[in-house]
């Protein structure tokens, strides 16, 4: 059995920077993964299948799930039994069908290495999937089609993460966006070397859809102001179309009592923080035993 770790990507930046012909938004964004998310398991069968365990999602694993999706696609010729154990909320601004689907890619480098691949086959899964192939620390641009890795991020920090239970559909907040031409991040990025450096140049960008979020569903307003009423916060935002927010901390005790006190302060909502995904973190665990005949 081969376990794949599928972290959540974080969008500590995004810029709305056009929009082209066909409807589709251009992107300045910086991804990052924090050591929150999913876990897939692959075993050898007969035919390729999903199960999903969650804790009170009810998911569909048919064919047009985007895990099933990015079998057929990165798995074309080995069939597999996957196990889906989905702990990250869905619809909620943090990549998780793209995350899952990036999990699938590298459980693929290890099961079947050699199958050709196009980057139209890969965005065509969606617009988050190219960044989650390596699910570490990326400038996101195009469409999310363009991805550049950042080679230096610091090595402390941890993000509390929080999504308040209110779906807010991506289609919806990009209607509710004024202006689609709006200025990138800095051509050069800096360099991350310290968690100083890397929160004061997320508090000196944006998140474009932030506010059209919050004017669909106005209780993400209140997540970021108990994120950022916290003294220990380094900076809060929300992640992607919302409705998930994040807050950057440096120490790992107030990053967690923040965590319990959301979550015991707002039930129903769900929390969680950890330090950002290392490579070893995501690299496939196991032995894949192919089936025999």
């Amino acid at each position: 059995m081969i376990k794949v770790f599928a972290p959540a990507k974080v969008n500590l930046t995004l810029h709305v920077t056009g929009q082209r012909e066909d409807g589709y938004h251009l992107l300045d964004s910086l991804v990052a993964f924090p050591r929150i998310g999913d876990e897939l398991s692959f075993e050898a069968a007969d035919t390729t299948t999903l199960k999903i365990e969650s804790m009170g999602q009810d998911l569909p694993a048919g064919e047009d799930n985007l895990v099933m999706r990015a079998a057929r696609l990165f798995l074309p010729n080995t069939p597999c039994a996957i196990t889906l154990r989905k702990d990250l909320p869905v619809a909620a601004g943090i990549g998780g069908g793209s995350a899952d689907a990036g999990a699938v890619f590298r459980a693929a480098t290890m099961i079947e290495p050699d199958v050709p691949l196009s980057a139209a086959d890969v965005i065509a899964l969606g617009a988050d999937v190219p960044a989650c192939l390596a699910s570490l620390p990326q400038r996101m641009g195009g469409i999310g089609d363009v991805i550049a890795p950042v080679q230096l991020w610091p090595g402390d920090g941890i993000l509390v993460l929080v999504n308040p239970g209110v779906p807010v559909p991506t289609p919806v907040v990009f209607r509710r966006l004024t202006s689609r031409s709006n200025p990138p991040m800095p051509e050069i990025l800096p360099s991350f070397a310290t968690l100083d450096t890397l929160a004061g140049f997320v508090s000196e960008c944006r998140n474009d859809l932030e506010q059209p979020a919050i004017e669909e569903a106005p209780i993400i307003a209140n997540v970021l102001s108990q994120l950022r009423s916290d003294p220990d916060c380094m900076v809060a935002r929300m992640s992607g179309s919302g409705a998930t927010c994040f807050g950057l901390y440096r120490d790992p005790e107030a990053a967690v009592a923040m965590t319990d006190r959301l979550k015991i302060e707002n039930p129903g909502w769900w929390a969680a923080s950890a330090p950002f995904s290392t490579p070893q973190d995501i690299v496939p665990k196991g032995q894949f035993i192919r089936a025999t005949t």
